[in-house]
């Protein structure tokens, strides 16, 4: 009975000093729970993105490991882009869902005026084959060929056209992303999450 008692006690005592060395903390204009553990140290409690974990990828030979090296690192350069990209087509899929056509292409020929100047630049730096990644990207997340995606959001006059410009460096912007292909890319593309939820709306 003694022993639970003191037992009782010691737990009592520290679970009263945790307590007292609780509180929150301000960073980046949010608040978040925080405490102090036994060595004095500050943890701050906060939820995470998710994180994606892959066992280390076993290749044929040092020709497809060093390919996936260098898709891997294009992919990294890219990511930006095609993270942005499927974050603007989810929000003016939700904004234009109740719009009449004819406001529909007003709104989309401004938001594609305001973002030409943003990555006109940056995007006409990427090599043939960051290009082809980024565009294996976005059709693998939205499960369509971009010359469709182009054909939607703009009309099929400009989806001809950049399919034009887009055989000139080796891209069929009609096939798409079709899982199995390419097994190098296949890979890369399985560890790059680029999804994009919408924030509730009230």
């Amino acid at each position: 009975m003694k022993k639970q008692l003191l037992f009782g006690m010691i737990f009592a005592g520290a679970f009263s000093t945790l307590l007292a060395q609780q509180g929150t903390v301000s960073l980046d204009g949010k608040r978040y729970p925080y405490i102090i553990d036994d060595c004095g140290d500050t943890l701050i409690v906060a939820n995470l993105n998710d994180v994606s974990i892959s066992s280390m990828r076993s290749f044929e030979n040092r020709e497809d490991y060093l390919r996936y090296r260098r898709y891997r690192a294009y992919a990294v350069k890219v990511y930006p882009y095609a993270v942005e990209a499927i974050k603007l087509f989810r929000e003016v899929e939700y904004a234009t869902q109740n719009m009449k056509e004819r406001e529909r292409r007003k709104y989309i020929k401004k938001l594609h005026k305001d973002l030409k100047d943003q990555f006109t630049d940056p995007l006409k730096n990427l090599t043939k084959t960051q290009g082809m990644i980024l565009i294996k990207m976005v059709e693998r997340e939205l499960d369509t060929p971009l010359y469709s995606l182009i054909k939607e959001l703009r009309n099929g006059l400009t989806a001809t056209y950049w399919n034009t410009m887009g055989s000139f460096f080796g891209h069929d912007l009609k096939e798409g992303y079709h899982e199995g292909q390419d097994h190098i890319l296949d890979a890369v593309l399985q560890d790059m999450d680029i999804s994009y939820d919408l924030p509730d709306r009230q």
